[in-house]
This record gives C-alpha cells, structure tokens and sequence, in this order.
C-alpha cells in the first residue's frame, strides 16, 4: 500500500469519505432533530472547519514553506507557531470537522462514518508519510515539536 502515500490529495480523499457518507446516510432515515437545529450545528462545525483550515494554511505560508500535500519533502521550515502550537495538522483537522458538518447537515448517524474514514485514511497514507518526510528534514526539531503537540487535538 505505500503506493498510496501522498498520491491522493487531502481534498480529494475529503470529497470520498464526504460521498461515503451521503451513501451510508440515504440507507437510513434521517434523525428526529429538527432541521434548524440539523442546520446551526453543520454552519457551526463548517465555520470551525475553515477557521481551522485557514489558520494552519496562513501558518505555513508566513513561514514560506510549501502547501503541497504530495510533496511533503519539500517542506523548507517546520512551523510550530499560531495554530501548530495546539495541533499538528489543523488544515486536515479542519477538513474532518467539515465532515462531521455534513454529516450533521444529512441528519442521520450513519452519515458520520466519513470523518473516521477519512482520519483513518490521513493517518496512514498521509500524515504519518509526511512525518517522515519531516522527521528527515529537521531531526531532533520535529521530534521535540512531536512530542510536545498531538497530531489531531
């Protein structure tokens, strides 16, 4: 499976656990919740995702290192300031509260199963491949930033 590492863009695998999950949802009616209320937790988490998202984006363009996801070995610094003092990888964090947004957003239980498909997917063929990359690139620096901040929260 090392084929897949760092070969399918973030958004990407974003866009398929977020069908996943409308195909996991039309198999089952939709909750009791009201849809107001269906409706202000998925604006909630959509805004938390993009806060997230844009936070860490900002990060690594300030520190003027890549933003391309399939060529982590590319990096040129590590940022570990603004919102990679509380997170490894918000941008990917981000991302998953979004899902979890849609899932709110289609009302029922089963609609959740895209964020952990989509967390279990990034830690394996994503995350923990640019680990590496970074670990090679900045040594004992990332190693020290790993053990001091949690990859997801």
């Amino acid at each position: 499976m090392i084929a897949l590492e760092t070969r399918i863009p973030p958004p990407l695998v974003g866009l398929v656990a977020g069908i996943v999950a409308s195909l996991a949802s039309s198999t089952f009616a939709p909750t009791v919740l009201p849809f107001p209320v269906r409706l202000g937790c998925a604006l909630a988490l959509v805004l938390l995702g993009f806060v997230l998202a844009g936070a860490g984006a900002r990060s690594v363009r300030r520190a003027k290192s890549t933003l391309n996801p399939v060529k982590p070995e590319t990096a040129t610094a590590l940022v570990t300031s603004g919102i990679y003092r509380y997170t490894r990888n918000p941008m990917y964090l981000g991302m998953a509260a979004c899902l979890v947004a849609w899932s709110a957003w289609l009302g029922t239980l089963a609609g959740l199963i895209g964020a952990p498909f989509f967390v279990l997917y990034m830690n394996r063929f994503q995350v923990g491949p640019e680990e590496r990359a970074l670990s090679r690139l900045f040594g004992a620096d990332f190693s020290a930033y790993q053990s001091r901040v949690r990859r997801w929260l």
